[in-house]
């Protein structure tokens, strides 16, 4: 069983590391040469290709000149405690692994990310921005879509293929970043959970912000039970949601909150 997460943009390269464990990324030569391209362009043209402020594309036009290999603890980060955006805040592996939880995630936890590829949650990663939407021009095409190519969805059939369990994807990814993974090539069943919270008048909707953070409590609930089939994934029970079967089909299990176990609405952080 893979699982598959989205980056974030909201990054944390300062708080104190929940382990020290760490490994390499595996697409690094693709990693340097978008690097190059994006060093070609100036503060103003990283601005209207990624449509951020001036202050943020000086900020991401800084990290690009500062990118260098190799990576080590001193000047990159594990991708899982790295990242600190509304995903990972419901994963919250800072507090909630153990050393164990580590070992799991890093077999069965993909992150897709347009500069890296394919992260492992202990891959080392130095700070960036770059959507896997943008529109970026390379030798290999228009956008890092076509960019990436097959690259990602072979890694992930190999990785399949060595994980524990059942060859199946839950995907916990964005459809911006779930674009990138062509199935034909994993060839594996991919199921979509999709998280519905009930408002005060009984409607149900995908809450962006509430789904963003029960991506994360499901993939953290998949690490820590070592769960290996796809039927156990309607055992799942965190943060008040419940499977629901009637809503359900094959490829979409969906989970429900009531509005009563809603927590209250703090400040969301952005996804990629």
């Amino acid at each position: 069983m893979l699982i598959l997460l989205s980056p974030a943009k909201s990054l944390d390269y300062e708080s104190k590391l929940a382990t020290r464990k760490h490994s390499e990324p595996r697409l690094l030569e693709g990693s340097e040469e978008l690097i190059g391209v994006m060093r070609e362009k100036s503060v103003a043209d990283v601005g209207a290709l990624m449509h951020i402020s001036d202050e943020l594309a000086a900020l991401n036009a800084d990290r690009y000149a500062e990118f260098q290999t190799p990576f080590t603890t001193k000047n990159a980060r594990a991708a899982v405690l790295a990242f600190d955006g509304d995903v990972y805040l419901g994963m919250n592996a800072k507090e909630r692994f153990d050393e164990r939880d580590f070992t799991e995630a890093q077999k069965t936890v993909r992150i897709l990310s347009g500069l890296y590829g394919v992260l492992r949650p202990l891959d080392l990663m130095q700070p960036y921005r770059l959507e896997m939407g943008t529109r970026l021009s390379t030798a290999h095409g228009k956008n890092l879509y076509e960019f990436w190519g097959d690259r990602i969805s072979n890694l992930l059939r190999e990785d399949l293929a060595d994980s524990p369990g059942a060859e199946i994807i839950v995907n916990l990814a964005s459809d911006e970043y779930f674009k990138s993974v062509r199935p034909r090539v994993v060839g594996a069943p991919i199921i979509s959970p999709r998280f519905e919270d009930t408002n005060a008048r009984g409607k149900r909707s995908i809450v962006s912000f509430f789904a963003k953070r029960a991506r994360g409590e499901m993939a953290a609930w998949l690490v820590q039970n070592r769960v290996r089939r796809e039927s156990q994934l309607r055992d799942f029970d965190a943060a008040g949601y419940h499977f629901d079967e009637k809503a359900s089909t094959a490829g979409q299990p969906v989970f429900v909150r009531s509005f009563e176990d809603r927590p209250a609405v703090a400040g969301a952080r952005g996804e990629d």
